[in-house]
């Protein structure tokens, strides 16, 4: 195995993992929005329909990420796509917890859970697309 196949193997698990815990949470979203509405600080029918539409969100915004797994290196700007996305979401998740007003603590919670997931995720996003530059390939199998 090549450089080029372990790292296409790499950008695969990382936009994998990301792809199945989104996919996850959207449809947790979607199936028991009451289980979540605490940690939006929200209640009742709109509350619930604010979560489900969170998750609906969740769906749309991951449709990119089937193909950039299948071939990431003929997929790349799908994949550059897909981290601008990242980053856009952890600026605003960011931003929405530094101005959070105190006395928020679940919808801060929340937040935190976001920021460290979506960080995380963006990292292992950024190393394997830098990796795939280094070790550019057209199409692999």
């Amino acid at each position: 195995m090549n450089r080029s196949d372990v790292t296409l193997w790499l950008a695969r698990l990382a936009l994998g993992a990301v792809f199945f815990f989104n996919v996850n949470c959207a449809l947790a979203f979607i199936a028991r929005p009451r289980a979540y509405v605490h940690g939006f600080e929200v209640s009742g029918a709109p509350g619930e329909a604010l979560v489900r539409g969170m998750g609906i969100l969740f769906l749309m915004w991951n449709v990119t990420y089937p193909s950039a797994i299948w071939n990431p290196y003929r997929y790349r700007l799908l994949f550059l796509i897909i981290i601008i996305q990242q980053t856009i979401g952890l600026t605003g998740e960011t931003w929405m917890l530094l101005t959070l007003p105190p006395g928020h603590a679940p919808l801060a919670t929340t937040g935190y859970r976001f920021i460290i997931f979506d960080g995380g995720g963006l990292a292992a996003m950024l190393v394997t697309f830098t990796l795939m530059q280094l070790t550019r390939r057209d199409s692999p199998a």
